[in-house]
């Protein structure tokens, strides 16, 4: 496994990533941001940034410039979708699957116009802030004539169960969706049910399946 450190730098920001290139790379590349709470090297991102190179996929886990220096508060979506692209065009392969954790998968919905984008990941997709329902981020989505995967928790805050039922309804056939039954934004489910472990190895397992379809 090879490993880079990728620079990205816009007119008045930068930041940092990494690329993970396996010996034997799948023609598609997997590119996954963070969410709005934590950088990419907690323990979430950097599970499934190692474990999908690990699959054979070139693989990209980067912070957006406010985490890279430590702020708490992000940058507005124009700096963060900047940045977005700039990993793009820093990601080798020719197809590229992009997405990211919450607000992470969010920005990748709005540079999904990339021509080297195959489809989008959505790893607890914000649908809305908590306990605000009526403030749906959902208009966009229906724009995208690309295949999606969105894996939410059916307990997520940022995603009421019915209300992310009926937005995949409406985006129809490009839409795959897998439920994590009591889980959580972050995947949590209660430890009678299953062990962080087992549910982010199910989150990889579909990932995978979907990847082979791209």
């Amino acid at each position: 496994m090879k490993q880079e450190r990728i620079f990205l730098k816009t007119e008045h920001h930068q930041s940092e990533g990494v690329l993970l290139i396996p010996e034997k790379s799948k023609t598609t590349g997997v590119i996954l941001a963070h969410g709005a709470g934590g950088g990419m090297n907690t323990p979430f991102m950097a599970y499934f940034h190692e474990k999908i190179a690990e699959a054979g996929y070139p693989s990209i886990k980067f912070n957006f410039p406010y985490m890279q220096i430590g702020k708490k508060v992000p940058d507005p979506q124009s700096v963060l979708t900047s940045i977005y692209r700039k990993v793009i065009e820093s990601m080798p392969s020719k197809k590229v699957a992009i997405g990211g954790k919450s607000m992470g998968g969010r920005m990748a919905s709005y540079v999904a116009d990339e021509k080297k984008v195959a489809g989008l990941i959505f790893l607890g997709y914000p649908l809305h802030p908590p306990g605000k329902t009526e403030q749906l981020r959902d208009e966009h989505l229906y724009q995208i004539k690309k295949p999606m995967l969105f894996i939410s928790g059916t307990k997520d805050p940022f995603a009421r169960a019915d209300l992310l039922t009926a937005t995949l309804k409406k985006i129809g056939g490009y839409a795959t969706f897998f439920p994590i039954e009591n889980g959580g934004h972050s995947f949590e489910v209660p430890k009678k049910i299953a062990s962080r472990d087992q549910t982010w190895k199910a989150v990889l397992e579909k990932i995978e399946e979907w990847l082979k379809n791209l």
